[in-house]
């Protein structure tokens, strides 16, 4: 009846007697539904929920926060399964997991992401990545960047061999003052830093985790 209405059940016993019958439900965080939203967005694909609860409960919370593809009641290899499953079929799997039952399945996945604030350790050496502020609207923020980081790599390739060619071609010629080279040498240097740090603007962020393309 318990599991009816999307609780898990938990017997208590005490020297092999039951003393407690416990009833737990898993609450979703406010910013679920949202980050459910903009990865389907972002993505074009549905994310897919892994995990070990039952199937009742599982499916609750899916449906609050719109996921529809739903498989409960894994094992870590059943995870790991999956995983392999979404791969073979074609798809570039980011999984996303906190707990010790994560950790083989965060291994097997193209990319591992661990949320650091109250993952497991072993979840947090497994993972490609960490997410440090356990904010689940971060997710699609990463994906963005992701996106958008070879595009800031080749602007910065440009920059950096245009003003060296430029220097270059100056000095071949004859006409460059040394002082000049250096600090032409040295601007290139800071430019392409500055561009690459524009990433990490709380604004930058922020974008990332509301609009983008997929």
């Amino acid at each position: 009846m318990l599991e009816d209405g999307g609780q898990t059940a938990a017997i208590v016993r005490v020297h092999g007697t039951v003393a407690a019958l416990l009833a737990i439900a898993d609450r979703t965080r406010s910013a679920a539904a949202p980050a459910v939203a903009r990865i389907t967005e972002v993505t074009g694909a549905a994310p897919v929920l892994l995990t070990g609860d039952n199937q009742r409960a599982a499916t609750r919370l899916a449906t609050q926060v719109g996921i529809s593809d739903v498989r409960a009641g894994l094992l870590p290899q059943d995870k790991v399964t999956a995983v392999n499953d979404l791969q073979a079929r074609g798809a570039r799997v980011l999984l996303a997991g906190d707990s010790i039952n994560d950790a083989p399945a965060l291994a097997g996945a193209h990319t591992g992401a661990a949320m650091g604030r109250a993952g497991s350790d072993l979840a947090l050496d497994t993972a490609d990545a960490v997410i440090m502020r356990d904010d689940l609207t971060t997710i699609p923020a990463i994906i963005t960047h992701s996106r958008r980081a070879p595009h800031v790599v080749t602007a910065n390739l440009v920059i950096a061999t245009v003003i060296i060619t430029t220097l270059a071609t100056w000095d071949l010629a004859g006409h460059l003052p040394l002082p000049l080279g250096v600090l032409g040498h040295a601007g290139s240097t800071v430019i392409v830093g500055l561009n690459g740090l524009r990433a990490l603007r709380t604004a930058a962020w922020r974008k990332a985790s509301t609009t983008g393309t997929r």
